[in-house]
This record gives structure tokens, C-alpha cells and sequence, in this order.
């Protein structure tokens, strides 16, 4: 356009000479960013062939010069393996000594060697560092479950910034469509105890006490952690999964942009529909357990489903079911929180989102058996 001046830059070039013992670097021409490419291999030969303290700079000849010119000279006169020496120059120039002193003192060209660990030391140090992991995984999950409950207070004082288009598409995934698997392990998670009990019971006479195995087994323990282990395995991945694609794609970012609070978005309605479904899938996998174990009852030692079901009334409490189902909000709970937080997490690469999907399942399934055994010894104090 008129009364534009366009500045073009002079190829960068380079003469080394030996004076006096020492290898004289004499850079000629702007050293920018465009243009110091080409001189990337006459640089390593002389880092090759001379000692970094024996380089000598020359800057009579130097044009402009900025941060990528300026690391590429001072590169030559620094080793992985030796300490940065003082580098000697020549000539004047009016920003480039102390550039590329700048640039030195802010880069460094290789990583720092690691001494290899072995033995008891070793150990000791690896053990260590996971468990230093592993605090910091609790607490940065113990400060997004925070975050996570004032969103949810701030949305229950204003219940119009509640989304329940995506809470509704959020349960039929989490409950509707995690139903059936669920339901079919549970059904072969009553038939085994039922055939481990009867192979037990029969042998001292007392065949008919499977029922209260059965029931006892699956409403207290096995519904709940079975729907808890295939929430975490089936939903949490997921969960992690899409979020942490929408991190990548930075969908996040524009979502802030426009003024959008993700945690309103993205986090609240998956946690919703984890703590409002556990319960219904819980209940799903307590009766079709039964129903395994009241089948293979049938089949293995002639106890009716008439007899069963007679029995299972008189003789279990109700108590037994509400234990169980007490547990299954919480266990929602946890596992959106560590699946929705492990996907915020991700970074711009598709290992770390590998590598966060894997961290989701693995953590939630562990949280889930350390809470299960919190409960059973919460329960068995109070009597219940």
C-alpha cells in the first residue's frame, strides 16, 4: 500500500576461521528467525570440532539479530556434560552480546542425565514418587469435587442456569442404555452364589438357608458394586472420553469465550444423572441377581421359586435392601467426579487422553472397593 516501507532481510551468513588457537565465529547478515535455518549445520560442525571455551564471536559483521539467531550462536559454545564457559567476543553491536546472554540463561539444549535407580534405594524412590502421585490424583480431585458442589448450589439458587436437555441425554446413557449389561451380570453374579451356597449348605444339612445367602449377598454388596464397577468401566470412560475430545478440540475454551461455564454444561448434568440413576440401576441389579439365584436354587436343590420367595419375605429384613441402596448415590457420585475431572484434565494429544481415560477407570474402580469397605465397616459399628 501506499507510503508502506517493507523491511526485507538479508540472508544470514557465516565464516569461521581460525586465529590464535581459537575458532572465530564471524556471523554476517540479519539472524532471524526466517533466516538462520540454513546455517543449523555449519553451527553443529563447529560444536563437533571445537572446544566451547576456544569459540570466539565475531560481531563487526552482524546485521539484526533476534532469539532464535541468538541461541543458535551461543548453542555452539555449550555442552550437555560441561558447564556453560564465558564466551569471548569480538567487535560491537548494539543488542546482541547481551541477547544472546539472555537467551542462554533461559534454554538449555539437552535434558539432565537421570542416575539409574536400583536396588532397595531404588524402590524406595519409585514408591515414594507414586505416593506423592497419588496425593497430589486425591487432592486435585478433592478441590474439583468442591468446585463441582458450589456450581451445584450456585445452579439450586438459580434453577433456570439447570440444563435438562443434556441431564435427560445423560441419564438414558448412563441408566437406559447400561441397564441391560448390568442386569445380565448380575443375574450370573446370584447364580454363582447360589451354586457356591448349595454346594456348602448342603454338605452340613442346611440347603434351605440359601436363600438368606442369596438375598443378604446381592442387596447388601454384590447389586450395588456390580452397577458401581460397570459405571465406572462404562460411563466414566465415556464421560472422560468426551470431555477430554471437546478439551482437545478446545470446545472448552470457546465455551468460556462465549461465557459458558463448562462446569454448568458438562459436569453438572453427567453428575446428576450419575447420582439419579445409580440408585434405579441398583434396584435393576438387585432383582435380577435374585432372580439367578432363585433359579439355580430351583434347579440345583429343588427349593421352589414359592418357597423361595416365601422365605426371602419372612426371613430377610428390609434393612438389608436400604443398605444397599444407601450406598448407590454415593457411588455415582464418585464416579462422575473422577470422570468428568480426569477429562477436564486433558491435554492437546491423544496420549494424554488415552493415558486419562485409563486413569478414570482405574481410580473410580478403586474408589468404589475403598468406599465399599468404609461402608461395611460404618454399617457393621452401628448394628445395621
Amino acid at each position: 500500500m501506499r507510503g508502506e516501507t517493507v523491511i526485507t532481510a538479508d540472508p544470514a551468513g557465516l565464516t569461521v576461521r581460525e586465529d590464535g588457537g581459537r575458532t572465530v565465529l564471524a556471523p554476517s547478515g540479519d539472524w532471524l528467525v526466517d533466516t538462520v535455518g540454513v546455517q543449523d549445520a555449519a553451527i553443529r560442525a563447529v560444536e563437533e570440532n571445537s572446544e566451547p571455551g576456544d569459540i570466539v564471536i565475531d560481531l563487526d559483521g552482524l546485521g539484526r539479530i533476534d532469539t532464535a539467531g541468538a541461541y543458535l550462536l551461543g548453542r555452539a559454545t555449550r555442552r550437555c556434560s560441561e558447564p556453560d564457559g564465558d564466551i569471548h567476543y569480538r567487535g560491537d553491536h548494539p543488542t546482541a552480546r547481551r541477547l544472546i546472554e539472555e537467551v542462554r540463561s533461559r534454554t538449555t539444549i539437552c535434558q539432565p542425565e537421570r542416575e539409574p535407580a536400583f536396588g532397595f534405594m531404588g524402590a524406595m524412590a519409585r514408591i515414594g514418587a507414586g505416593l506423592e502421585a497419588a496425593w497430589l490424583e486425591a487432592v486435585s480431585t478433592m478441590a474439583f469435587f468442591g468446585r463441582t458442589v458450589t456450581t451445584g448450589l450456585r445452579m439450586a439458587a438459580q434453577p433456570w442456569r439447570f440444563r435438562l436437555t443434556p441431564t435427560v441425554w445423560a441419564m438414558e446413557e448412563v441408566g437406559v442404555n447400561a441397564l441391560p449389561i448390568i442386569a445380565v451380570l448380575s443375574f450370573f453374579i446370584g447364580a454363582v452364589v447360589a451354586y457356591m451356597g448349595a454346594n456348602l449348605l448342603r454338605s452340613v444339612g442346611f440347603s434351605v438357608f440359601t436363600v438368606e445367602l442369596v438375598g443378604i449377598a446381592v442387596l447388601r454388596e454384590f447389586g450395588v458394586l456390580i452397577t458401581a464397577i460397570m459405571l465406572a468401566g462404562r460411563s466414566d470412560s465415556a464421560f472422560t472420553a468426551s470431555i477430554g475430545a471437546m478439551k482437545m478440540q478446545q470446545e472448552i475454551d470457546a465455551m468460556r469465550v462465549l461465557g459458558l461455564d463448562p462446569y454448568e454444561a458438562l459436569v453438572m448434568p453427567r453428575v446428576v444423572a450419575c447420582v439419579l440413576m445409580a440408585p434405579l440401576l441398583t434396584f435393576g441389579a438387585m432383582i435380577s441377581g435374585i432372580f439367578g439365584g432363585m433359579l439355580v436354587a430351583w434347579s440345583a436343590q429343588d427349593i421352589s421359586p414359592t418357597l423361595f420367595i416365601t422365605r426371602f419375605h419372612s426371613e430377610l429384613d428390609w434393612s438389608h435392601f436400604w443398605v444397599g441402596m444407601s450406598k448407590a448415590p454415593v457411588f455415582g457420585l464418585v464416579v462422575a467426579i473422577i470422570g468428568c475431572r480426569q477429562g477436564m484434565e486433558v491435554r492437546g494429544d491423544v496420549e494424554s487422553l488415552g493415558r486419562r481415560v485409563t486413569a478414570s477407570v482405574v481410580q473410580s474402580i478403586f474408589a468404589v472397593i475403598v468406599l465399599e469397605a468404609l461402608f461395611a465397616m460404618m454399617y457393621l459399628e452401628l448394628g445395621i
